[in-house]
């Protein structure tokens, strides 16, 4: 699936795909919206048909399952109140502003992870190099479009800072005045490309998913400027519309050199580092984050676990490869072992440390082992926030009898 589907997603008792993975458009989308899903089947599309009646349960653990016939279910009722209180909190995950507000009443501590890119992709639908260039491009009908999406708009590009501030605020607005971490653009080429005048500024890569991607792209003429209008939406996010408990993250940041160019385009875009409060976070999720984590620290004030991109750089596993499906596994022993060592790592620098990938909403007792590394934070899907914190909360009870061990 791709951002067109959505307003069908919305509409779907449940989806079921051929293709893709636990961290595809489809299985995130479909989290946030509260579906059911079954992605990377193969060959569902040839097996099913249409008027045909079928169940899609999730419910059975890590493999998802599609019944013929309509099946039974039990219902549990969840209350609230009698939830326990945890020392590490427990964030949400959220992208799409449409349902942010379906899970305003899940008592989290925040948002762990505000994924930029899915609002542009679903709301401002524009690559921001079309706008900033727009008098230059040379795709006709892109412009045509272009010009139908901003008709109320004199000046192209503030209808991108504007939709993006606006998308962002309803994310900021669910669990204010707790964080909200949102994490900067981190669309691959071949995404950005299929934005509306996208192909003109894209370069075409063989493996985009290790390519030009976040923080490289921030400082690089190629998008600088787009980069740029990003900063923008964030400084009218906090400053105009009042949302100071937005902090800024920053992705796919390779090295501490890096880090310190983006650091620097930042202040020149309005976003500086401590000024009226404002916080930056690295993603944690290149092994480079790890081994020189304390460098890291130094220039940013917390790191967030981005534990797809990490297993996939530990391993050296496509994520999205249904081929090797069975062997990404965010708890195996290397993925730990590297996971342990940055928490520590942060611990000593004195920089906050959390989690946003996938790992603990697919596993809840991986919890357990965060909660073991001493985690700051874990931010996890929607749909496994309770049973999160209820592995959270048992973990952390069960601490001093481990510690006597």
């Amino acid at each position: 699936t791709d951002p067109d589907w959505v307003p069908i997603m919305k509409k779907a008792a449940a989806i079921i795909t051929d293709h893709g993975g636990r961290t595809s458009h489809a299985a995130i989308v479909s989290r946030e919206l509260g579906l059911t899903a079954v992605v990377g089947t193969g060959n569902a599309t040839h097996v099913l048909h249409t008027d045909q009646d079928v169940t899609v349960s999730c419910a059975e653990g890590d493999q998802g399952f599609v019944y013929e016939g309509s099946a039974k279910f039990e219902v549990d009722e969840l209350d609230i109140a009698t939830l326990p209180e945890t020392r590490t909190k427990v964030m949400l995950n959220l992208a799409n502003p449409a349902a942010a507000f379906n899970w305003w009443r899940i008592p989290a501590d925040g948002v762990g992870l505000a994924r930029m890119e899915f609002v542009v992709t679903e709301q401002v639908r524009v690559h921001p190099m079309a706008l900033v260039r727009y008098d230059s491009l040379k795709d006709e009908a892109a412009k045509a479009e272009i010009d139908a999406i901003t008709i109320n708009y004199d000046d192209k590009t503030e209808y991108f800072i504007d939709t993006l501030s606006r998308g962002l605020a309803r994310i900021a607005a669910v669990v204010h005045p707790k964080p909200v971490i949102i994490r900067m653009s981190d669309f691959k080429t071949n995404e950005y490309a299929g934005l509306v005048g996208g192909r003109e500024f894209e370069p075409d890569e063989e493996n985009p998913m290790i390519g030009f991607r976040g923080a490289s792209r921030y400082y690089s003429p190629r998008y600088r400027e787009g980069f740029a209008l990003e900063c923008r939406a964030i400084q009218r996010l906090r400053n105009e519309m009042g949302f100071k408990n937005v902090v800024v993250m920053i992705p796919f940041c390779r090295s501490v050199k890096e880090a310190d160019k983006v650091l620097e385009v930042m202040v020149e875009n309005g976003l500086r580092r401590g000024e009226d409060g404002l916080e930056v976070y690295v993603m944690c999720e290149i092994p480079s984050n790890v081994i020189l984590a304390d460098a890291f620290a130094r220039r940013f004030d917390g790191f967030s676990i981005g534990s797809n991109d990490l297993t996939q750089l530990t391993l050296g596993v496509d994520r999205d490869s249904e081929e090797l499906a069975g062997l990404f596994d965010e708890q195996d022993e290397a993925v730990e072992w590297m996971i342990s060592s940055v928490i520590g790592a942060a611990h000593k620098a004195g920089a906050k440390i959390g989690l946003c990938g996938q790992a603990p909403s697919d596993h809840p007792e991986f919890a357990r082992f965060l909660v073991g590394c001493g985690i700051n934070s874990i931010s996890v899907t929607p749909d496994s926030f309770f049973a999160v914190k209820r592995h959270v909360a048992e973990a952390e009870a069960d601490e001093p009898a481990l510690k006597q061990a």
